[in-house]
Parts: structure tokens; C-alpha cells; sequence
């Protein structure tokens, strides 16, 4: 009779803005890189933690063509170049990214407050929500500072619907993600997605699963 691995669980906390395409395929490395090491034993307990690309973005949103000209330097013809190279490597992770030349980048305070919300209340759902939130933007487009989009999300997640209205219309746990964007930037946190292991491993970026899958099993030798 085989002997079953104890199993090693690492902590992580993923760093991460929900219009971070980077983010959507560091995620899909990361949860490659954790089913394969399963076999050895290795898993993670994953907390979603908020980070804001954009904070002073106005309510309206902005067309991505613009913003990325505007932030980055990079003309409309790079700017495709990016996506389409993005869009690649989503779809490697299963992911089906369609973001257009008329898409818009949002304010994503509120989206962090009902993840937050989740972690506090049903965090075993938190990731389904980040999911959610993923397809929404880049997939189906939709407006990430409406409240209908943002309890539909919510909702597919397996969370109550009327109580994320409630969250949404309250203000409530703005501070508690404050505090959260704060204490990453204090700690040295200036991009993402940042997936810090054990609370002192860091690995940074949209890495393949073969990163992740290889960070992951040397730091579960090392705790």
C-alpha cells in the first residue's frame, strides 16, 4: 500500500490589480505550477491581496489605447503588438483574453473592497470572485466600477449577490484596503502581479509555471 505525502502548505499572498493582464497569466502559472506539485506533496494557501495600478483614474475610465500611450510611451501600433502577446499567453494558462482597441482601463478601488470582503466572509470563494472579476474586464469588457457588474461577479463566485450590494453601497472595509495597499508598498511592493511565499519569497511577474513550479519546490525545502 502506497504511503500518502504529508502535505507542505505554503502561504502566499498574491499581489494583484483586476485589469493586470500580467496578473491573469501570473495566476494561471501559479495554479499550473501548484497542481503539479501536488504529487510532492506541496500545495498553498492563497490570499488576494489589493494593489492599485491606476488610483487616480477618473470614474469614466479611460480607452487602453490612450492610457498605455499616455503612461507608457507606446504608440497604437505597439499597444496591439502588446495585447496580441498577452492575449498568447493568457490562452497558454486557459484564459480567453479580448481586449480591443476600444477597451477601457477602470478604477479598481471597489472591486479590491469585495475581495477583501470575501477573505473576510467566505475566503475559500476569494479566488473564485478574482476570477470573476478577470472575465468581466477582459473577456466580456464590462464596466468594473458598476455595481450591477460587480455583484454579477459576486454572484458567479457563489457569494451573496445583495449582500456585495451592501458592501458596495456602504463604503465598507475602504480603510482595510488602504492599509493593505499600504503595507505591500511599505514592503517594497511597486508592480505586479508580486506573489511573496512565506512572507519573505518573492516572486515577481507574469512568470510561465516552470518558475513558479521550481521557486515553489526549492522554498518548500527551505521552511
Amino acid at each position: 500500500m502506497t504511503q500518502a505525502v504529508p502535505m507542505k502548505t505554503l502561504k502566499i499572498d498574491f499581489v494583484s490589480d483586476v485589469v493586470c493582464p500580467w496578473c491573469v497569466v501570473g495566476l494561471g502559472g501559479l495554479e499550473t505550477a501548484l497542481d503539479a506539485l501536488k504529487g510532492e506533496g506541496i500545495g498553498a494557501d492563497i490570499a488576494f491581496q489589493p494593489f492599485e495600478l491606476n488610483p487616480q483614474i477618473a470614474p469614466e475610465g479611460e480607452n487602453i489605447v490612450e492610457h498605455i500611450g499616455r503612461k507608457y510611451g507606446a504608440s497604437p501600433e505597439q499597444s496591439a503588438a502588446n495585447r496580441a502577446m498577452i492575449r498568447d499567453r493568457a490562452a497558454e494558462v486557459g484564459f480567453d483574453m479580448r481586449m480591443t482597441d476600444d477597451s477601457r482601463i477602470w478604477n479598481t478601488f471597489d472591486a479590491h473592497r469585495l475581495l477583501h470582503w470575501a477573505h473576510e466572509t467566505a475566503p475559500e470563494k476569494q479566488k473564485a470572485l478574482k476570477q470573476a472579476l478577470f472575465t468581466a474586464h477582459f473577456t466580456e469588457n464590462r464596466n468594473l466600477t458598476d455595481a450591477g457588474v460587480l455583484t454579477s461577479a459576486a454572484e458567479a463566485a457563489g457569494l451573496d449577490r445583495a449582500e456585495a450590494g451592501e458592501v458596495l453601497a456602504s463604503g465598507r472595509y475602504a480603510q482595510d484596503v488602504r492599509g493593505a495597499e499600504d503595507l505591500w508598498r511599505s514592503r517594497g511592493i511597486s508592480s505586479v502581479p508580486a506573489v511573496v511565499v512565506e512572507g519573505k519569497y518573492l516572486i515577481s511577474g507574469g512568470q510561465p509555471a516552470q518558475v513558479f513550479e521550481e521557486a515553489l519546490r526549492k522554498i518548500a525545502s527551505e521552511v
